[in-house]
């Protein structure tokens, strides 16, 4: 009995419950005539798809930094690798890795700046970091118009110019990490082995980072500031180090879900993104302060499963399509409880 009620003081009555309620939903497939096997081919591949993205979170809030409201920045850096790669025709695996290595280098730039400035606002870093995630945004709005691309693939018309708001990435590195391995479970559940081991791979990177030298600093500042800065650490430039690194991911992950989704969405398309990764991360344990892989993988985990599951099993017991709307009111219901739990943890600091 006691080994019970340590494991729901560790686990949470939060995500007991969430887990339940995805467990039922599971149940209730059948009964709603739902197939399993559909339902955990979208949801494995859901979670895939959104993995790299609430890692990023990890790094900024192991610094001190808070939750990165600004993930939108990380994102644009990773439109910005997927659209120089378009136009210059490179595909498959080879493409996917140099969107990758000009998302590094685009992350990397952004990120530094994007952590001088939150240096300069300590204390307020998730209200700047909101804003820098929608005013990037809207910038970037203009600049999809402006910039010099050429491939017809991409561009609005013939002989047009200003990029489309949705690009299909089909013929360049469409499922390309999915396929990658994936072996065929039952009739509609193909596995994404490539992906989910791309997912574990990235999962392991960050874990071992934070076990480094330079790792440990980073959570210190996070941790304890004056102990930190007691044993020589540069704190400003452990934060700028943390920003980097989620800024990175943040490229990264768009990649890794834009090569499984289809699609490029450009212009306002990154522009909530920051909000289901908040989200996962905090419905996974996190808190503003703290956040471990295992956060990130059992938040993830239950954020897109009840995602996937709510509206197919909720469709096929009342019959009627409404998957839409249950997936929003879903959605910004786990969203809200989210940012009742920072609230929260503002109010116990």
């Amino acid at each position: 009995m006691k080994h019970i009620q340590n494991f729901i003081i560790d686990f949470g009555w939060a995500r007991i419950i969430i887990g339940l309620f995805l467990l039922s939903l599971f149940i209730l497939a059948p009964v709603a005539d739902v197939r399993i096997d559909t339902s955990i081919s979208d949801t494995v591949a859901r979670f895939g798809m959104a993995c790299v993205l609430v890692l990023a979170m990890v790094p900024m809030i192991q610094s001190g930094c808070g939750l990165n409201f600004g993930l939108p920045l990380g994102i644009i850096a990773g439109l910005l690798g997927a659209t120089c790669t378009m136009e210059l025709e490179l595909k498959g695996l080879i493409g996917l890795s140099f969107a990758m290595l000009i998302t590094t280098v685009f992350g990397t730039i952004f990120g530094f700046f994007y952590g001088k400035l939150l240096n300069k606002v300590k204390g307020s870093e998730m209200m700047i970091a909101t804003y820098v995630g929608f005013s990037s945004v809207a910038f970037m709005c203009m600049m999809w118009l402006l910039l010099p691309f050429k491939n017809p693939k991409m561009i609005w018309g013939y002989g047009g110019s200003g990029l489309r708001t949705t690009i299909t990435v089909e013929g360049y590195w469409l499922h390309v990490l999915n396929n990658f391995l994936s072996f065929r479970v039952s009739e509609s559940f193909v596995f994404p082995t490539g992906m989910i081991l791309f997912v574990l791979f990235m999962c392991l990177l960050i874990w071992g980072f934070f076990h480094t030298k330079l790792g440990s600093a980073l959570t210190a500042v996070g941790s304890n500031p004056d102990f930190a800065k007691a044993s020589g650490v540069d704190i400003d430039k452990m934060r700028v180090i943390s920003v980097i690194l989620s800024t990175v991911l943040g490229g990264i992950g768009i990649l890794v879900y834009q090569q499984s989704f289809g699609f490029i969405q450009l212009y306002m398309g990154p522009f909530y993104m920051a909000f289901p990764a908040v989200a996962a991360i905090l419905i996974g344990g996190a808190s503003i302060n703290k956040a471990t892989i295992t956060n990130v993988i059992v938040g993830t985990f239950l954020f897109q499963g009840i995602l996937t599951m709510t509206p197919s099993v909720m469709n096929s017991l009342i019959h009627t399509d409404m998957s839409e709307v249950i997936r929003i009111i879903v959605s910004n219901g786990m969203i809200i409880y989210a940012m009742t739990r920072v609230n929260k943890a503002r109010q116990k600091k």
